[in-house]
């Protein structure tokens, strides 16, 4: 069964901004072959960490200075790929919007997520009050979540 974008999106959007940090060692336990499919995938790569779920691996690894994280279903199939990034490094059309609507927040997290070839942007805006989490769709943001704070 194929995972719709929203889905792997939203399972993205949870690790991130709770900041899981359970992890095993490279060596650790495989889930179907994600470790073999990641090597296959990713040949220039060093795996920093990898974290079990019911629904997907995530491997953390550095490429080229970077660090992504890939994310595997059960079967060892690349459900998508992302990686933390500057705000600055958003679209202009997707920063200009967030500095004038959203100018009493401050940005906590902010990432590019690549699932079947498309591109979106998330983000994390914080007050005293609310925590929200923006996703991109084509040039303008949609809301994730809405926290408000107690």
């Amino acid at each position: 069964m194929k995972r719709s974008f929203n889905q792997i999106a939203l399972i993205a959007v949870f690790l991130l901004t709770l900041g899981v940090t359970t992890s095993f060692a490279a060596g650790g336990t495989d889930n179907g072959g994600v470790t073999a499919s990641f090597r296959n995938d990713f040949k220039q790569a060093e795996i920093l960490s990898t974290e079990l779920s019911k629904e997907h691996t995530k491997i953390t690894f550095r490429m080229n200075g970077m660090i992504l994280f890939a994310f595997y279903n059960s079967n060892g199939e690349l459900l998508a790929i992302s990686q933390n990034i500057k705000p600055s490094q958003l679209p202009i059309s997707l920063l200009m919007p967030i500095k004038q609507k959203y100018a009493d927040c401050w940005i906590t997290d902010c990432f590019e997520f690549d699932a079947n070839g498309s591109t979106s942007y998330y983000i994390v805006l914080e007050n005293a009050d609310t925590k929200l989490t923006l996703h991109s769709v084509g040039n303008d943001w949609e809301t994730q979540s809405k926290i408000t704070k107690n």
